[in-house]
């Protein structure tokens, strides 16, 4: 994933990010920080719950909310690139890396 920031103020964080197809990032949490994705282009899928079982596909023009704490991992499963904007509000680390989901 390429990430570019925008805007950064305090408990917040703006940016664009960019995402290969059939890439993945690592299992991860977001601390007590809150996202909101909106996807320009492309499939945004987010996979979480026990084992990694549930998961969330997002189209150009939807929203996806990440919780706080909600251990997932983020996903392009399409043949093109997926361009996002994503914004964070909260406060502490903005990724924990963890070893797999819950």
């Amino acid at each position: 994933m390429v990430r570019e920031e925008a805007i950064v103020a305090d408990g917040f964080w703006s940016g664009f990010v960019r995402t290969p197809p059939h890439s993945s990032s690592g299992w991860h949490h977001h601390g007590d920080n809150r996202t909101a994705v909106y996807v320009l282009q492309g499939v945004f899928r987010v996979e979480f719950g026990d084992d990694g079982t549930e998961a969330i596909d997002a189209r150009a023009g939807d929203f996806v909310f990440v919780p706080p704490g909600r251990v997932h991992r983020e996903t392009n499963p399409g043949d093109e690139e997926s361009r996002l904007v994503v914004f964070r509000a909260g406060t502490g680390p903005p990724t924990v890396n963890v070893e797999g989901p819950e």
